[in-house]
């Protein structure tokens, strides 16, 4: 059932080559539009390049399916394709599209496989600095050859992560640092790559967290609901804790459970 991971990697390679950095600094104003409100954006890169995706990735995979962000925006029945029998891409095909809209260079792309609300495989992309992370379930995470392993800390102080503004202020003083990347896939090759330690996320869509909670579980961190319970890619709402391992999930629980903030 599981593809070729490296024949997924040099899909998404080409796609990104193709369709998303040719138009990366290059984009005209008609060529940017709004969706939900001011600060949702997408691009031609998007819509072309999760075209492209869902066609060469369903190919590689004969009777799978694919949910892409964009094509959940116009027809929100698509996400039930993920409690369907068949394998689903899960595609987010430029993250941090506000990033990627004004030239900033903090965006990627997701891929995940799910099946029967599993994630089985994840991969990351920055086209920009041509970084790749990928993984399958039970066979670890991987980039440039290298198998990699979260970094662990020893104390709370010692911890940077990526949080929302009024869950700062339940951790402000007691961890080392937050970083601000707008974008799931950033977030996460952050975690992965060792630039940061802990995210914690209100607002839950597949094609940003399904490739990434795999990935960081394949790399040793440890993650769960706010509630304890195991993430699922169904989950759209409540909220998902990454950490390095269960004590500083327990540690770092106890500040942000009673947040409200989104992000």
């Amino acid at each position: 059932m599981r593809p070729d991971i490296n024949a997924v990697e040099a899909i998404v390679r080409d796609v990104a080559a193709t369709e998303i950095m040719p138009r990366f600094g290059t984009l005209k104003a008609h060529e940017i539009r709004v969706k939900t409100h001011a600060a949702d954006f997408v691009t031609d890169a998007d819509i072309h390049a999760e075209l492209q995706l869902t066609r060469r990735l369903t190919e590689l995979l004969p009777g799978s399916v694919a949910v892409g962000e964009e094509a959940v925006h116009h027809d929100r029945a698509i996400l039930d394709r993920l409690s369907d029998e068949a394998p689903v891409w899960v595609l987010d095909p430029v993250d941090g599209t506000g990033n990627f809209a004004h030239g900033r260079d903090s965006f990627g792309v997701i891929v995940a496989l799910v099946y029967r609300h599993h994630t089985v495989l994840g991969l990351l992309h920055d086209p920009v600095r041509d970084i790749t992370v990928m993984g399958e379930e039970g066979g670890g995470a991987w980039s440039g050859g290298g198998r990699l392993t979260v970094e662990r800390p020893e104390t709370l102080a010692e911890l940077t992560g990526s949080l929302g503004n009024k869950t700062l202020r339940a951790v402000e003083g007691r961890v080392g640092g937050i970083i601000r990347l707008a974008s799931a896939c950033q977030d996460y090759m952050a975690l992965l790559l060792g630039r940061s330690h802990f995210s914690f996320y209100r607002h839950l869509m597949p094609w940003d967290h399904a490739a990434g909670v795999l990935l960081h579980a394949e790399a040793g961190g440890y993650s769960a609901m706010i509630d304890g319970t195991p993430y699922r890619p169904v989950e759209t709402d409540s909220g998902i804790l990454l950490a390095p391992d269960r004590e500083s999930w327990t540690q770092l629980r106890a500040l942000v459970a009673t947040s409200a903030d989104p992000i």
